[in-house]
């Protein structure tokens, strides 16, 4: 006989709006079923909701139904470690707003054609590592100096700094794992607090970029291998993982992840995805693994 689990269901609130609270008890009527516990982790903006069930399905099915085309997110997991050991995170339009080659592309005139490679290899309809390739050899001849001014301005995604210092002030290893390139990854990493970050090698010389590629690529593989190598180090299986990112090779650390989530992914990688988060900013995240508003922290210390 299959054993029952118990399972949270947690509604957050898309960003500049409110949880309805007569959509959700009308929601809560309509699911029909006991509830274990219903508990308000931010009054208006996330809630978790507690049940038994042998499969979470179809609880999530009929959540989903009533919550309708509500901007709101829902994530179902299990109750048991939901509370995460180890964050890895992508960067490129996840941690920060932007695509850094698509930012550098317009230094070169070739923003169009380099954002058009970008968004097919985030989807997964050409393959990540040729359209890197393409992208380089587009952008051969930009200086370093180019590229640090771009870096001055890329955006963080609002709510990222509060995730990596919450997770950190309460005893996680935060991780950059990007696709891209180490100058950008090392000044994010380093800006939004995370303990280490790991990306491509970018091949400069003479103060300019070669649009060589150096090899062995960090793909979508790599990505997942990444998170599995770093939790070992710790002690930690990936079931103690959050991994979050947007494009197709995200999807192997995201499902290896004790929770993965594609954050305002592309639409094949969101319905891929085990858990995904389309209306909310980063501190969804931190909702997911029942953290509570009075436990957020906005500086990236470590626990003494």
């Amino acid at each position: 006989m299959t054993k029952s689990t118990e399972y949270v269901a947690t509604v957050i609130a898309g960003s500049g709006v409110e949880l309805d609270s007569a959509l959700l008890s009308n929601v809560i009527t309509q699911a029909n079923f006991p509830f274990s516990d219903i508990v308000w982790l931010n009054p208006g903006a996330a809630v978790d909701l507690f049940f038994v069930a042998v499969d979470p399905a179809p609880m999530t099915r009929t959540l989903r139904e009533g919550l309708q085309d509500a901007p709101y997110d829902l994530i179902v997991q299990r109750k048991f470690s939901r509370r995460k050991k180890l964050l890895v995170a992508d960067m490129d339009s996840t941690m920060i707003r932007e695509e850094c080659l698509d930012e550098l592309a317009q230094f070169r005139g070739v923003k169009e054609e380099v954002a058009t490679l970008t968004a097919l290899a985030m989807r997964g309809d050409i393959d990540f590592e040729a359209a890197l390739k393409k992208r380089l050899r587009l952008l051969a001849g930009l200086s370093m100096s180019t590229i640090h001014e771009v870096i001055k301005h890329l955006t963080p995604t609002p709510g990222g700094r509060r995730l990596v210092a919450t997770m950190r002030a309460h005893g996680a290893h935060t991780a950059l794992v990007s696709g891209g390139f180490r100058p950008f990854t090392d000044a994010i990493a380093a800006r939004l607090g995370f303990h280490e970050s790991r990306s491509n090698h970018l091949i400069v010389a003479d103060d300019v970029v070669t649009g060589e590629l150096c090899e062995p690529v960090l793909g979508r593989k790599e990505k997942r291998q990444a998170l599995v190598d770093i939790g070992s180090g710790l002690g930690l299986s990936p079931d103690m993982a959050l991994a979050v990112g947007d494009g197709a090779n995200d999807l192997d650390m995201l499902t290896v992840a004790g929770l993965g989530v594609a954050f305002h992914a592309k639409p094949h990688v969101a319905a891929s995805a085990p858990a995904r988060v389309d209306h909310a900013d980063l501190t969804a995240l931190l909702y997911a693994q029942g953290y509570k508003s009075d436990e957020f922290r906005d500086e990236p210390t470590s626990p003494a």
